[in-house]
């Protein structure tokens, strides 16, 4: 005897995540918008000059070695 199996209760289930991966997708649209066209691209450039000269500095005598 065959038995006779019916699947017929599947597929349907994906629309709910279909809609969510749709909004996930329209959400990551509209930042790069504002990311890429609104930002202006990269910053400019600024000139940063600093200084890193330190004066010499001498250690004290030592106490006791000067005869």
């Amino acid at each position: 005897m065959a038995d006779n199996i019916n699947n017929t209760g599947g597929g349907g289930g994906n629309t709910g995540l279909a809609f969510i991966v749709g909004a996930v997708v329209v959400v990551l649209a509209v930042i790069a918008y504002f990311v890429f066209v609104r930002g202006g691209g990269a910053p400019e450039a600024q000139k940063i000059d600093v200084n890193v000269d330190v004066p010499e500095v001498t250690a004290p005598a030592v106490p006791g070695t000067g005869g």
